[in-house]
C-alpha cells in the first residue's frame, strides 16, 4: 500500500491545512502543463490528496495502514510549549503566530476566534506582516475557508482581498488561482448581503471591484450597491451605482 502521506511530504498527524498546502505545493511542481513528468507521480499526488483530504477516507487509509500503532509508540516528551508560550504573549507578532499555529494543529476554531479578535481589537493588525509572502498566502486562503466554513463572510472577503492582491502582483498560486477567486466570488455574491450589516456590505463590495473579477462580477456589485444607498436615503450615489451598473452589463 502507498503511504498517501509520504506522497505529500507530511507527518501522519498532519492537520487538515498541512495537507492542503502541502498538496497545492507539490501539484504546482508536478502538474503536467508545468512538468516534463508523464502525469504519474502527479496522478498519485492527486489520489492521495483525495484520501487524506475526506474525513472519512483518511479515516479508513488509517485503520489500513496501522495509524494506530504508529500513533501508540513511545516518544520522549518536548518540555517546551510553544502555543502556552505564544498565548502568554500580546504582541502582534506572537498572536499571528498563534492563529497560524492553531490552523495548522487542528485548532481551526480557535484560530478564526482569535483572527476576529485582533482584527476587532488592533487597528491595522495583519496577518501578512509576520509570515512570508508564501506562507502567508497559502495559510491565509486556508484561514479564509474557516471562516467562510464558520459564516465569517466579511472577515473572510477583507483576507482574500490581501490574498488575492498579491497573487496580481506575484504569481504564486497560478494553477489554483481560479480557486482563491472562485471563493471570494462566491460570498460577495451569495454571503454578503443580509449576512453583514449595510455599512460592511457597502465596503465589501466596493472593495470587490479592486479584485478584477470581471466586468459582469463587477455589474453585479453595483446593483447591489445601489440597493443599499437607495435602502440608506442616498438616492444621487444609488442613481450613479445603477448607470455604472448597466454601462458595464452592456460590455461583453
Amino acid at each position: 500500500m502507498r503511504d498517501c502521506y509520504k506522497i505529500l511530504g507530511v507527518s501522519h498527524d498532519a492537520s487538515a491545512a498541512e495537507i492542503k498546502r502541502a498538496y497545492r505545493v507539490k501539484a504546482k511542481l508536478l502538474h503536467p502543463d508545468l512538468s516534463k513528468d508523464d502525469g504519474e507521480k502527479f496522478r498519485e499526488l492527486v489520489e492521495a490528496y483525495e484520501t487524506l483530504s475526506d474525513l472519512k477516507t483518511r479515516e479508513l487509509f488509517d485503520e489500513s495502514f496501522s495509524y494506530n500503532q504508529y500513533c501508540g509508540r513511545k516518544t520522549d516528551k518536548v518540555s517546551f510549549d510553544y502555543r502556552s508560550w505564544l498565548l502568554e504573549r500580546e504582541d502582534d507578532e506572537s498572536r499571528a503566530k498563534l492563529i497560524f499555529f492553531d490552523l495548522m494543529h487542528r485548532n481551526e476554531d480557535e484560530a478564526v476566534r482569535e483572527f476576529k479578535r485582533m482584527n476587532s481589537e488592533r487597528t491595522g493588525f495583519k496577518l501578512s506582516r509576520w509570515f512570508t509572502r508564501e506562507d502567508f498566502m497559502d495559510y491565509g486562503f486556508i484561514l479564509a475557508e474557516e471562516l467562510v466554513l464558520r459564516q465569517e463572510y466579511y472577515d473572510a472577503v477583507i483576507l482574500l482581498e490581501q490574498i488575492i492582491k498579491m497573487e496580481y502582483s506575484y504569481n504564486y498560486f497560478r494553477l489554483f488561482f481560479p480557486e482563491v477567486l472562485s471563493l471570494a466570488r462566491h460570498v460577495l455574491r451569495n454571503n454578503i448581503e443580509g449576512q453583514v450589516n449595510d455599512e460592511l456590505a457597502l465596503d465589501a463590495w466596493e472593495r470587490a471591484l479592486d479584485l478584477g473579477l470581471g466586468n459582469a462580477d463587477d455589474s453585479f456589485f453595483l446593483q447591489k450597491m445601489a440597493d443599499v444607498y437607495e435602502r440608506m436615503g442616498d438616492l444621487r450615489t444609488a442613481d450613479i451605482c445603477r448607470e455604472e451598473s448597466a454601462r458595464l452589463g452592456r460590455k461583453k
